[in-house]
């Protein structure tokens, strides 16, 4: 409890002093200047910036969840026991597991370089018009790449806690739907999904968080370009707190987005830990 309150409460606490103060690195005594609810007025009222990071946010959550969600299940779904494929496909996923977000970030980054990439390489064989393409360079292009590393990178540990959730499924159940008659994907609909939405909830709240508040691997792979297409809100909040000098207004975003966070994670504990 020490180590969560020294590396977690207290900088909260300390954030929301900060927001509610003028905060400016280049002004000395700023840090103690009492400034009101001007910060988050601002942010709320005045600044398309922020808008536009809570817009990119929000997008990049919902598909990034979505899309990891449903190949994490598929993948599951071949993994689990009598799944074809179990031993391939189980080793594949220990690779980007073992990954850093910020790795992942820097790998995707060169494999996309029109130059020398990985992928510009394989269209020029396979696609040829795709060959040659700045995809970091375009806004949507650039959108997409980070879609796609932040799925690749999530895809194993989703899966895992699937397996799991899919062998804790009485058999019985599912032998008798298939004795009854039902086709495979009657059985998944009717009696697998339903018993396996508790954990997809977990799953689905969890991967939320962590996409709500990606940060490094952004950094890394697109800096928030081009211009401010895949500027997240955790991304927005470093620009302004570090680069800018302005953590009286960068701490008051951070509590904006700490909102939102309160009620998924009381959502996650409340699944977690639920009585039966």
């Amino acid at each position: 409890m020490v180590v969560v309150f020294a590396t977690a409460i207290w900088p909260l606490i300390e954030a929301l002093r900060l927001s509610f103060t003028v905060g400016r690195l280049n002004r000395p005594g700023s840090l103690d200047q009492y400034l009101g609810w001007e910060n988050f007025t601002w942010a709320i009222a005045n600044e398309p910036a922020f808008w536009n990071s809570v817009e990119v946010t929000a997008i990049y959550t919902v598909l990034t969840v979505g899309l990891t969600t449903i190949c994490a299940l598929g993948l599951a779904l071949l993994l689990a026991p009598g799944g074809r494929f179990r031993s391939g496909v189980q080793t594949l996923l220990i690779l980007p597991f073992a990954m850093s977000p910020a790795l992942i970030g820097v790998s995707f980054r060169f494999m996309f370089n029109p130059e020398f990439g990985l992928f510009d390489a394989f269209f020029g064989v396979l696609i040829p018009p795709l060959a040659d393409v700045s995809w970091l360079a375009d806004p949507v292009l650039a959108f997409a790449v980070c879609v796609m590393a932040d799925v690749w990178g999530w895809i194993p540990f989703l899966t895992l806690v699937l397996i799991g959730g899919l062998a804790s499924i009485p058999r019985d159940t599912i032998e008798a739907a298939q004795v009854d008659g039902a086709s495979g994907w009657r059985v998944f609909r009717d009696v697998t999904l339903p018993q396996l939405a508790p954990v997809l909830a977990v799953v689905i709240i969890l991967k939320s968080i962590f996409s709500l508040k990606t940060f490094d691997q952004i950094f890394m792979l697109t800096n928030g370009g081009p211009g401010t297409a895949t500027q997240t809100l955790s991304h927005y909040i470093y620009f302004n707190g570090m680069k800018y000098g302005q953590i009286g207004y960068a701490a008051s975003v951070a509590w904006l987005m700490v909102i939102p966070m309160i009620f998924l994670t009381y959502a996650y504990t409340k699944f977690v830990f639920r009585k039966g």
